[in-house]
């Protein structure tokens, strides 16, 4: 897993490790570690780096990217490296892509970022996981990939129901047109379709 010491990394490694499944988080630094769950073990790895990837495939069921933080060519160079490196391998893993809520689509077929009210300062970001969803879709031929959006404005940390529902390129609303999902529920969708695939070559989004 990379990315496994973020707000929904962490959250996605401890659902797995909750449900017995064996977690190898490739973080930068491994000795600086502590917060990630017990049982998770971690080893110096990096999503855009070929060398990682080739290390942790052969073990692995999915490769899961949680990652952040970095500039706009960040998320297309670790979709691409993910891609290129595990095409071709025998019995390669899936690629499970978190990605941003912000590339889902308004009712009248426009990306959330692209609207003109969307704020400026998480626009490079909002490209950056764009760019990795339009790779993944016309660039990833000859692996099994996932990329999951969260709701594109009320996402954040709280408690673990385990229930959501799920949609493709919008937002999945209530009854009162607000898509809201926990850090935990999201990580439940996205061990779920781990261990039970629905959306295979595909993105999916989760809400209530």
């Amino acid at each position: 897993m990379f990315g496994a010491g973020g707000t929904a990394g962490s959250r996605v490694a401890s659902e797995a490790v909750d449900r017995g499944h064996r977690v190898i988080a490739a973080v930068r630094r491994p000795e600086a570690t502590s917060y990630l769950p017990a049982g998770v073990r971690t080893v110096t790895g990096d999503a855009t780096s070929e060398r990682s990837v080739r290390e942790l495939a052969p073990d692995a069921d999915a490769l899961v990217v949680a990652i952040g933080g970095g500039e706009r060519e960040l998320w297309r160079n670790a979709a691409e490296n993910l891609v290129t490196t595990l095409r071709g391998m025998p019995a390669a893993p899936r690629i499970i892509h978190l990605g941003g809520g912000s590339t889902l689509l308004t009712p009248g077929g426009t990306r959330i970022l692209d609207e003109p009210d969307f704020p400026a300062e998480y626009r490079e970001s909002a490209l950056g996981q764009a760019d990795a969803l339009d790779y993944y879709r016309t660039a990833a031929d000859g692996v099994s990939w996932t990329y999951v959006s969260p709701p594109p404005l009320e996402f954040h940390p709280g408690t673990r129901t385990g229930h959501y529902r799920t949609g493709t390129d919008q937002p999945v609303t209530d009854a009162q047109g607000r898509s809201v999902l926990t850090y935990e529920d999201l990580a439940v969708a996205i061990i779920d379709e781990i261990e039970q695939p629905r959306h295979q070559n595909a993105r999916f989004t989760a809400a209530y």
